[in-house]
């Protein structure tokens, strides 16, 4: 079992001008494909070439992050650790904090065959697509032994560090933020299951959920994705990989993977977002550890599913558009694959529901 906690930072595009200073990013045109995945498996050699990233040097990076300091230290995870740095505008190169802008570094353990395969599989998804919803990768470092990827910052940082958060005097996440966030995560996985990029996500956490400035959602950690199945099948069957509490429970009992488990996970991360619920915590009573299980006798009962929303709400939702999320992270938690909606439709629900201000 994988649960990645590493967090990535990313901006708005590599070649786009933005201040780091000002903390706002200018704006771009957002671009929705660069390339097409294949179909067939690659070798190293092969994912590399045909990334349309920059090859940096592992001299380079130690620059940028001050030799790996540990104050530049933003997070650490099961195969890395992530560290800012500062890297010119224009070339790229190694700068100081006052002349440069920032990235996110992330430097993979030397050791461990699965770490090495997370770092190939994140630079074969996100080095060929492009989305306004996907974190950005802009390099790697493969010298010798080292194995890095290096992403743009973002400010705002992870989901789970604003729906959680650790000091109580941070003010709540409001319902019309919640909900921005949900439609552009469903945008996102939506991109990745449509005809052009054929990928199932499989890694859906609010850990994994970046936020810029203006808290529109970058999509990261794209070690677990996989092709969809070819040939007119349904499904790929493949070890069971994810975080407890946001796989779905037919690809847990037999490992057949396939879009609508990556459904499943989003309907767990939008009842994070309705009831201010992490999907596990231990520190429950063991009947309310588990957030859906503990959710659906108030999601599939109209009169009592109020009392799964977030109490630092304070009731200020449009209530037909609260019903309408419930109703739909429900439908998402559908235990049979194939009556769960396909995330264009997820889209449709979660633009209508923006859309009603009374």
């Amino acid at each position: 079992m994988i649960i990645g906690r590493i967090w990535y930072i990313e901006l708005s595009s590599v070649n786009s001008k933005f201040s780091d200073k000002g903390g706002k990013s200018a704006k771009t045109s957002p671009k929705v494909l660069t390339a097409t995945l294949p179909s067939t498996p690659q070798s190293k050699g092969e994912i590399l070439q045909s990334s349309n990233l920059k090859s940096f040097s592992f001299v380079e990076l130690q620059k940028a992050t001050r030799y790996f300091h540990p104050n530049n230290l933003l997070g650490e995870g099961d195969f890395g650790n992530v560290y800012r740095g500062f890297v010119n505008q224009d070339s790229l190169e190694a700068a100081s904090p006052k002349t440069g802008i920032s990235i996110a570094v992330k430097k993979m353990y030397q050791n461990g065959c699965q770490g090495q395969q997370e770092w190939l599989t994140e630079i074969k998804y996100l080095g060929q697509l492009c989305h306004p919803n996907l974190v950005r990768l802009i390099g790697y470092c493969t010298q010798e032994d080292h194995r890095v990827l290096v992403y743009e910052f973002m400010p705002n940082g992870s989901l789970d560090k604003h729906l959680y958060r650790k000091d109580a005097r941070e003010k709540p996440l409001s319902w019309d933020l919640r909900m921005k966030v949900a439609l552009g995560v469903a945008k996102g996985v939506a991109f990745l299951h449509n005809e052009a990029a054929q990928v199932i996500y499989r890694n859906l956490t609010t850990s994994n959920i970046l936020l810029d400035s203006d808290f529109n959602v970058k999509i990261s950690d794209f070690g677990l994705a996989k092709d969809l199945p070819v040939d007119d099948k349904t499904h790929v069957t493949t070890r069971v990989l994810g975080t407890i509490g946001y796989t779905a429970p037919e690809y847990n009992q037999t490992g057949h993977l396939t879009i609508k488990s990556d459904v499943y996970s989003f309907g767990v991360l939008l009842l994070e977002l309705i009831s201010g619920r992490p999907a596990v915590n231990p520190h429950l009573p063991i009947t309310e550890q588990y957030l859906v299980l503990w959710a659906m006798p108030f999601l599939s009962n109209k009169r009592k599913v109020f009392g799964i929303f977030d109490v630092c709400l304070e009731g200020k939702y449009v209530l037909s558009g609260a019903l309408k999320a419930a109703d739909l992270a429900l439908r998402c938690l559908s235990k049979t694959p194939h009556t769960r909606p396909t995330m264009d439709d997820v889209v449709k629900v979660l633009e209508q529901i923006i859309s009603e201000k009374y």
